[in-house]
């Protein structure tokens, strides 16, 4: 079940942008039928007719095809988002079986890496900042400085190291996968067909002859709400750290939240 406040704060960012859409719409309806009255246009109903339909058809298909492309953007920033908090916990775990101190350094290492992500690069993704990623990038170099300096002996530690590199690689792909699609957006050439098309295709309504104006009315705000709703969800999932509907965040807090309880509850048994 959706959570009653998220369905709200959606509704109140979204009713500006579509009530503003549908009150253009109807504004620019009453000036044209001031210059343009309806029956100057009743022998053009057919020919705007068809020109309505095959231009609404060209741009529906943009407009899905945009909506697919975004969507699978977003699903790609959050299936790296997971990947990463997966990978994070593999090699927290890894590392739990080195001896000391290199598990104690990679586990504190792994713990700062985590917490840069969260509190720094996240918010630093939304506003697509280098600097930032940069500095974290320093965070997760430490954690490969600890093990390259580990020196494993035994054969079970052998193992565990040559595991803690491949996670560590793969580690480094998904974060870098992460990063690429925080920068994924759409071209700005792209964003100004949509918006022409959005203009042109509600614009056409006005070519139409009907005789009652709230029916008109009623007609060409409907397709403007439609639009500018598309519009936003498409202005929406195109920044997948920001905005409204967002990459959620739970996977790397539930990793975090776990290492935390490791290690407080190791340095409990140590106390004793």
């Amino acid at each position: 079940m959706r959570d009653p406040r998220r369905v709200a704060r959606t509704i109140r960012a979204l009713a500006p942008s579509v009530g503003a859409a549908i009150a253009s719409a109807v504004l620019g309806l009453c000036l044209v039928r001031r210059v343009v009255p309806p029956e100057g246009l009743v022998e053009s109903n057919d020919v705007a007719g068809n020109y309505l339909q095959t231009l609404g058809t060209i741009y529906a298909v943009l407009l899905a095809f945009v909506v697919i492309v975004v969507w699978q953007q977003f699903n790609d920033a959050r299936s790296a988002v997971e990947r990463e908090a997966n990978e994070v916990l593999d090699l927290f775990r890894t590392a739990s079986g080195f001896s000391e101190p290199a598990r104690g350094e990679l586990r504190k290492q792994l713990q700062t890496y985590v917490s840069a992500v969260l509190e720094r690069e996240w918010a630093a993704m939304a506003r697509d900042e280098n600097g930032v990623f940069e500095e974290v990038w320093s965070v997760f170099d430490r954690i490969a400085e600890v093990l390259h300096r580990c020196d494993p002996e035994a054969e079970r530690e052998i193992s565990l190291y040559c595991e803690a590199l491949s996670r560590l690689n793969d580690l480094s792909d998904v974060r870098a996968v992460r990063l690429s699609t925080s920068r994924m957006k759409i071209p700005l050439a792209l964003w100004i067909l949509l918006y022409i098309g959005a203009v042109v295709t509600v614009g056409s309504m006005y070519l139409f002859a009907v005789s009652s104006f709230t029916v008109h009315a009623i007609m060409t705000g409907a397709l403007a709400g439609a639009v500018s709703h598309v519009l936003y969800v498409i202005a929406d999932l195109d920044d997948a750290f920001a905005g409204d509907w967002q990459v959620p965040r739970e996977p790397v807090e539930r990793v975090r939240a776990h290492m935390e309880r490791v290690v407080l509850a190791g340095d409990g048994r140590r106390s004793q």
